[in-house]
C-alpha cells in the first residue's frame, strides 16, 4: 500500500441521547486507547463549556488518557486562551508533563478575543463573514462560508461566555498570550522586570501548537513563532485554504534542536487539517449512521450548543429551513465505506498541502464511533500496535 501522511484523533468526548457525561468521559479513554493500538498519532480533545459535551476540563481528561495510554501522544484541540491564563496553562500542562514527559501537545485558540472582536464589528456595522461563492478546488469542496452574524446575537452564548470570565475583565492580546506560554516554559518569563517561575511548567517537555479556521491572528502567530498550525476544515471548510496558505506566508523557522520552550524545532511550515468522518462497511450504512449529524451542528448554529448527539432510528428530520443552515458541515463531512472516505481525505491531504490529518468521528452508538476510527486505520494503513 502506497504510504500515506499520519491519521490522529480529535475526541470531543460527546454525551449521546440516552447517555450521560460520565460515560461520554469512560469511552474517551476507550476509544484512546483502541487508537493507540490502531496506529493514530496523536489524541487531542476539545474544549467546550456547558454543552452536550464532556471535555471541559481539558487538562484532566488528558491527565486521563495519558494514564490510560502507553505512547500515543495526548494533547488539547485547543485550550481557549479567552478563557484561561497562560500561568494556569502552563501549570496544568507541566503537571501532567511530570508523569508523562514528552507526550503532550498544547493547542492554543483564540476563543474569548475572536468572539469580542465580532460583536465590535458586528456593533460598528462591519462585516463579520465575507460572502463568497461555493468552489471546487481539485475536487476538494470549498463551500459558501456560513455568516457567523446569526450566531453572535445568541444570549445563551453571550450568558456562556458570562460565565466563563470574570467580569470586567480584558481579553490579553492573543500574540502576547502565546508569548507569554512560550516565556512561561522556557523559564524566561518576567513582570516588571522580576523573574516568575511556573512550577511544575518550566522546561516541561510539550509541544505548543496553534489552531485556527481563517487567515486572520491564529496563523500568523504560528508562522512568525515557527509552530506547528493545525486549520480546521471541519468547523470552518469555507476558509481552510486561506488558513493554510496564511500560515506558510508568515512562517518563520523555530529554533534550534534542544532549544527549551516548549517549541518544536520547524525548520518549514507543518500543517494538520482536520475533518469529520463516519466510516462504516457500506456507503448506506454509514449515511444512516451520519444521518443526524446535521441536527446536532444545526443546535450549535442556532444558538444553543452541542446537543446530546441524537440516534438516527428515532430523529426527525430536519426542515428545509434547517438543512440550509447545516448544508456547509453536512456536505464537507466525509461519510461513506472505508475506501470512499479514505479516497476524500486524500485530496483533502493533497488540496491543502497537509503533512498530518486529525479525524473526528461522531455517532450515536459509540461502537459505531469505535468502528469508524477502526476501519479508516486499516484502509489508511497505519502500523497496528
Amino acid at each position: 500500500m502506497t504510504s500515506r501522511i499520519p491519521l490522529s484523533v480529535l475526541d470531543l468526548a460527546p454525551v449521546t441521547q440516552g447517555s450521560s457525561a460520565t460515560e461520554a468521559i469512560r469511552r474517551a479513554v476507550d476509544l484512546a486507547r483502541a487508537a493507540e493500538g490502531w496506529g493514530y498519532r496523536r489524541y487531542w480533545l476539545a474544549e467546550h463549556h456547558f454543552v452536550a459535551v464532556a471535555s471541559s476540563s481539558t487538562p484532566t481528561l488528558i491527565a486521563l488518557v495519558a494514564a490510560a495510554t502507553e505512547h500515543i501522544r495526548v494533547g488539547s484541540a485547543a485550550v481557549q486562551l479567552g478563557h484561561h491564563r497562560p500561568a494556569s496553562v502552563v501549570e496544568a500542562f507541566g503537571t501532567v508533563d511530570a508523569l508523562f514527559p514528552g507526550r503532550l501537545d498544547l493547542g492554543l485558540g483564540r476563543s474569548g478575543q475572536r468572539r469580542a472582536e465580532a460583536l465590535s464589528a458586528v456593533a460598528s456595522g462591519r462585516r463579520v463573514t465575507e460572502p463568497r461563492p461555493e468552489q471546487w478546488v481539485d475536487g476538494l469542496l470549498i463551500p459558501e462560508p456560513f455568516p457567523m452574524e446569526q450566531l453572535l446575537g445568541s444570549p445563551r452564548l453571550a450568558t456562556m461566555t458570562r460565565a466563563l470570565e470574570f467580569e470586567g475583565a480584558q481579553h490579553q492580546d492573543f500574540a502576547d498570550a502565546v508569548d507569554d506560554v512560550i516565556d512561561l516554559l522556557a523559564g524566561r518569563y518576567e513582570i516588571d522586570d522580576l523573574d516568575v517561575r511556573a512550577v511544575p511548567g518550566e522546561d516541561a517537555d510539550i509541544e505548543v501548537w496553534i489552531f485556527g479556521s481563517s487567515k486572520g491572528q491564529s496563523a500568523a502567530v504560528a508562522g512568525a513563532n515557527g509552530l506547528p498550525f493545525v486549520a480546521n476544515y471541519h468547523v470552518s471548510p469555507s476558509t481552510v485554504l486561506e488558513a493554510v496558505e496564511a500560515y506558510r506566508s508568515a512562517f518563520r523557522p523555530s529554533s534550534a534542536p534542544g532549544a527549551s520552550g516548549g517549541k518544536p524545532s520547524l525548520t518549514q511550515p507543518y500543517v494538520v487539517v482536520s475533518a469529520d468522518v463516519v466510516v462504516a462497511d457500506d456507503d448506506a450504512t454509514a449515511a444512516h449512521l451520519a444521518s443526524t449529524y446535521g441536527h446536532w451542528v444545526y443546535d450549535i448554529r442556532s444558538g444553543h450548543g452541542a446537543s446530546e448527539y441524537q440516534d438516527p432510528a428515532t430523529a426527525q428530520p430536519l426542515t428545509e429551513q434547517q438543512r440550509r443552515i447545516v448544508d456547509d458541515r453536512v456536505r464537507t463531512q466525509f461519510v461513506g465505506s472505508p475506501a470512499t472516505v479514505a479516497e476524500r481525505l486524500e485530496t483533502l491531504a493533497r488540496v491543502t498541502g497537509a503533512d498530518e490529518l486529525v479525524i473526528t468521528s461522531v455517532t450515536h452508538d459509540f461502537e459505531d464511533r469505535k468502528r469508524s476510527h477502526q476501519l479508516l486505520a486499516q484502509e489508511w494503513g497505519l502500523r497496528q500496535g
